[in-house]
């Protein structure tokens, strides 16, 4: 994986450096890194490892926090600078199509990780590594990470960049999103408290 492209991209959160990086020239489907304008130096910084979430990030559904951690984040990297890393691994690494069957299941009365696993697929199939690649190629030294995903936490501390901080990103559950924010933390450990 390396970089393939980049561009200043203005947003609401102020502008942003946004860089592609790819298997191969011309990936459709790239990881990006985007570096706010008050981003000074490669140390100390605010860090979000986000993975694509179409149906929570796009379409704000609120059967997930997804899209309102990725605003909260962002809000934050806006006030102070910081990277958010987005990796397009929708759905816990099992893609759009199988999502939409595991949302299904979820609708007959299965959690997020029964539903996955019923599919064939592991609960959680993401590399967060892949994210550390992103922050080692741009010299990242040390960050303080924006996550309540204890595995987030674990791909950084097994890196050579320091973990300074765990921030946490938390999103008020609603009726639609209630019993899965539970099965995030009791099943897959998520630091909700």
């Amino acid at each position: 994986m390396k970089s393939m492209s980049k561009a200043l991209i203005p947003t609401e959160w102020g502008n942003f450096e946004m860089i592609a990086y790819g298997v191969q020239e011309g990936d459709p489907m790239p990881h990006l890194a985007l570096i706010h304008e008050r981003t000074a130096g490669r140390s100390n910084l605010l860090v979000r490892i986000h993975s694509e979430c179409m149906t929570g990030d796009l379409f704000k559904s609120t059967r997930c926090e997804c899209g309102g951690q990725l605003r909260k984040s962002l809000d934050l990297i806006a006030r102070e600078g910081g990277i958010l890393i987005y990796l397009r691994q929708e759905g816990r690494g099992i893609g759009l199509i199988e999502k939409l069957k595991a949302y299904q299941l979820q609708d007959q009365g299965l959690d997020t990780v029964e539903a996955n696993v019923e599919l064939g697929h592991a609960p959680d199939e993401r590399s967060f590594d892949l994210g550390v690649k992103i922050l080692a190629d741009l010299g990242v030294k040390s960050i303080r990470l924006l996550t309540n995903n204890p595995d987030k936490i674990k791909a950084i501390e097994d890196s050579a960049i320091t973990l300074l901080e765990r921030v946490p990103i938390i999103i008020a559950p609603n009726q639609n999103n209630r019993g899965y924010m539970q099965t995030k933390k009791k099943i897959l450990g998520h630091l909700l408290d």
